[in-house]
C-alpha cells in the first residue's frame, strides 16, 4: 500500500546444505520407472532419516534435489557425510550406470526467511558447492570448515578459492572425495524412517548386519623405541596403510583422522567396532634397533574380539623411506589375503542358505589367492559363476571369472585356450566399461593382453594396476614377466626381487627365483643365474623349468657334464622338450618380441645346443 513502510526482511544464521543427484537426466532416459522407484528408496530408508536425526528441516525439494537447512553447521557435515557413506553401502552391487549418486554442498550464510522457504546469497552458495563437488563426495565453504575442524574427523582437502555463478566473490571451499568418504566409519540406518529425531537407530545395535565383511580400522601403531622421535616413522606406517587397504576393492578402511582419536587409549576392540561399524581392528607396535626395524601386526575380530591373524615383519634398512615402504606394502597385502578368506569362513558359518552374488565373489577371491591348483581354480571358477547367475550384471562376478580364466590359460591348465581368451576379454570389456579405475580389472588385463602377444598394452595396462596400487604383487610379478617378453630382463629384475621382498612366504616363491634366474641367464651372467636356479631348486626342484635352465646355464660356462646331466633331469620331467623348437613352442606364452627372441638365442639357445640339444 502506498504510503506504508515497506516490511523488514527477516533473517537469521544457517547451515544449508544443498543435494542433488548426478546424471539425473540420463538415469531417467534410461529406466525412469527404476530411478523414480530407486530414488524413493534412498530418501526413505537413509536420506530423510537422517536430515531428521540431525535435526535439520527440509526446506524444499526437486526432482533430483533437495535443500536443507540446520541450526547447527556440524549436524549439517555430520549428515551429509553420512548420507554419502550411507550411499556407497547402498550401491554396492549395482551396476556402476544405474547407481544413483549425489553431489552434496554445504555453507554457512545469513538467509532471508520467506514462510517456510530461504533465499539469499547463503542459500546461492550451497548451490554452487553442490556444484563443484564430486559424485558421492561433498564440497563446503571455509566458514563452514573454521567451524567443524575440532569437532569432526573428517578429512577435508582445501580446494582454494574458487569463482562460481552470480556470486560477486571468490569463495573458498574445502572438498570431501568419493574415495574419503567411503574411508570413513560406516553409521548405521533405519531400514523405516524413525518415529522422530529423538529416537534415531544406533550404530551399536545394527554393527553386525551393518559393517561390511572387508571393513577395518587401523589404529595408531605404538612406538616401542623409547625413542619419541620415532613417533614420525611409526605414525607415518600407520597412515601409509590406511591409504594402501582403501585401495582393496569393495573395502572400508576407517579415516586416519578418526583413528587417531584412539591414539594412547585403552582399547576395547569390541567397542570400537560398534562405535565405528567395522569388523575388524588392526592394532601393532613397531620397534627399532639402529637400522633393524620389526613390526608387530595383530588383527582382530570386533564381534568375537579373537585374533585372526598375526603376524611380525623384520626389515634391515638404513633407509627409513625404504623400510616404510617395504612394511606396507607386505603388511597391505598380507592383510587382503587374510581378510578375504576370513570373510569366507564367514559367509559359509553364517549365511549358508541365503547367500547374495557379493557373497559369492568373495567367495571367489579368497578361493583365488590360495596355493595355486586345479582344485583352487575351480573353486574360485565356480563361486564367480554363481554369483553371475545370482546377478548377471555383477561387475566384480565378471571380473573375477575372466581373471581366474586368465590365469588358467597363462598357467597351462586351459582346454581351450583361445576360446576362454575371447570369453575373457569380452567380459573384461562389459566389466571395464563405466570405468578403468579398478586393478583387479587392470590387472587381468594387462596378463590377458600379454597372452595375446599384445605387449606394449600389457605393459600400459600393468603399471595402471600399480599406478592405483603399488602393493598388489600380482601386477608386480606380471609386469615382470612382460618386461623379459619385451626384451628387457634388466628392467623386469626389480619387479620380480619386488615381489619376493613383499610376499616371502609366497608359496609359488620357486616361479619368483626361476625369472630372476632367468633374467640373469638372459644378459649372459650365468653364475648369478646358477645361483638363482640353486634357490629355485631349494624352493621347488619339481619345477619344470629348473633342470631346462640349469643346462643351459651351465652350457653357457663350458661345464657340459654339469649340463648334460641337468638336461636329462629335464627331459625325465618333460620329454616333450626334446628340442629348440619344441621348447619354444610348448614353454611360450604369447609371442615374444624380435628383442627377446635374439636374447634368447644367444644364452638359452647356445647352451643348450653345447648339450647336444637338436633345432628340430
Amino acid at each position: 500500500m502506498v504510503g506504508q513502510p515497506a516490511r523488514r526482511a527477516e533473517r537469521r544464521l544457517a547451515a544449508i546444505l544443498a543435494a542433488d543427484v548426478v546424471g539425473y537426466s540420463r538415469l531417467m532416459g534410461e529406466d525412469e520407472v527404476g530411478t523414480l522407484e530407486g530414488l524413493k528408496a534412498h530418501r526413505s530408508q537413509l536420506i530423510d532419516p537422517k536430515i531428521r536425526e540431525h535435526h535439520g528441516r527440509i526446506v524444499k525439494t526437486t526432482g533430483d534435489g533437495l535443500l536443507v537447512e540446520f541450526g547447527s553447521v556440524v549436524d549439517a557435515v555430520r549428515c551429509g557425510v553420512e548420507v554419502q557413506r550411507g550411499m556407497v553401502e547402498r550401491n554396492a552391487g549395482i551396476p556402476e550406470d544405474q547407481r544413483i549418486l549425489l553431489r552434496v554442498g554445504i555453507n554457512l550464510g545469513d538467509v532471508i526467511i520467506d514462510g517456510d522457504d530461504i533465499h539469499g546469497d547463503g542459500v546461492n552458495v550451497a548451490a554452487r558447492l553442490e556444484g563443484l563437488a564430486e559424485p558421492g563426495g561433498l564440497c563446503i565453504s571455509r566458514s563452514v570448515r573454521d567451524q567443524v575442524q575440532d569437532k569432526l574427523p573428517y578429512s577435508f582437502e582445501d580446494m582454494g578459492e574458487q569463482s562460481v555463478k552470480n556470486i560477486a566473490r571468490p569463495v573458498r571451499t574445502d572438498a570431501l572425495s568419493a574415495l574419503a568418504v567411503a574411508a570413513t566409519s560406516l553409521v548405521a540406518v533405519s531400514d523405516q524412517a524413525p518415529t522422530n529425531a529423538q529416537s534415531p537407530p544406533t550404530v551399536a545395535n545394527t554393527q553386525a548386519t551393518m559393517a561390511p565383511r572387508l571393513s577395518i580400522v587401523v589404529l595408531p601403531f605404538a612406538n616401542l623405541s623409547n625413542d619419541p622421535e620415532q613417533d614420525y616413522f611409526v605414525d607415518a606406517i600407520t597412515d601409509d596403510l590406511t591409504t594402501d587397504l582403501s585401495y582393496i576393492v569393495n573395502s572400508f578402511v576407517i579415516a586416519r583422522a578418526t583413528a587417531f582419536t584412539y591414539k594412547g587409549k585403552a582399547i576395547d576392540v569390541k567397542q570400537i567396532g560398534e562405535e565405528l561399524g567395522v569388523r575388524y581392528v588392526l592394532e601393532g607396535s613397531v620397534r627399532r634397533t639402529g637400522d633393524r626395524i620389526r613390526a608387530n601386526v595383530q588383527l582382530i575380530d570386533t564381534e568375537s574380539g579373537t585374533h585372526v591373524w598375526a603376524g611380525r615383519f623384520d626389515v634391515n634398512r638404513a633407509d627409513l623411506a625404504k623400510a616404510q615402504d617395504e612394511i606396507v606394502a607386505r603388511l597391505a597385502r598380507t592383510l587382503q589375503v587374510e581378510m578375504l578368506e576370513a570373510a569366507a569362513r564367514r559367509i559359509e558359518l553364517e549365511r549358508p542358505a541365503n547367500t547374495d552374488a557379493s557373497d559369492f565373489v568373495m567367495r571367489g577371491w579368497a578361493r583365488f589367492y590360495l596355493p595355486a591348483s586345479d582344485a583352487h581354480h575351480q573353486e574360485a571358477k565356480r563361486a564367480f559363476e554363481r554369483a553371475l547367475e545370482i546377478d548377471p550384471q555383477s561387475v566384480e562376478a565378471k571380473l573375477g571369472f575372466a581373471t581366474v580364466i586368465v590365469e588358467s590359460v597363462a598357467q597351462g591348465r586351459s582346454r581351450s585356450p583361445n576360446q576362454d581368451m575371447a570369453q575373457a576379454d569380452k567380459m573384461l570389456a562389459e566389466a571395464t566399461e563405466r570405468g578403468r579405475n579398478n586393478p583387479r580389472a587392470l590387472y587381468a588385463l594387462g596378463m590377458l593382453r600379454r597372452l595375446q602377444n599384445r605387449l606394449t598394452e600389457s605393459k600400459v595396462e600393468l603399471e595402471a594396476a600399480l599406478a592405483l596400487n603399488s602393493s598388489d604383487t600380482p601386477s608386480i610379478m606380471s609386469l615382470g614377466v612382460t618386461l623379459v617378453y619385451l626384451g628387457q630382463p634388466e628392467a623386469a629384475i626389480p619387479y620380480f626381487e619386488k615381489k619376493i621382498h613383499l610376499d616371502p612366504h609366497w608359496h609359488n616363491i620357486s616361479y619368483g627365483y626361476w625369472w630372476l634366474a632367468y633374467c640373469h641367464l638372459l644378459l649372459g651372467k650365468t653364475d648369478e643365474a646358477i645361483d638363482f636356479l640353486q634357490k629355485t631348486r631349494a624352493a621347488n626342484p619339481q619345477l619344470s623349468a629348473l633342470y631346462l635352465t640349469l643346462a643351459a646355464a651351465h652350457g653357457l660356462k663350458g661345464d657340459i657334464n654339469e649340463a648334460k646331466a641337468n638336461l636329462d633331469q629335464s627331459l625325465k620331467q618333460k620329454p616333450e622338450w626334446n628340442s629348440l623348437a619344441q621348447i619354444h613352442k610348448i614353454s611360450q606364452l604369447g609371442s615374444p618380441s624380435p628383442q627377446f627372441v635374439m636374447l634368447r638365442e644367444k644364452t638359452l639357445d647356445v647352451g643348450l645346443r653345447r648339450t647336444g640339444m637338436p633345432d628340430e
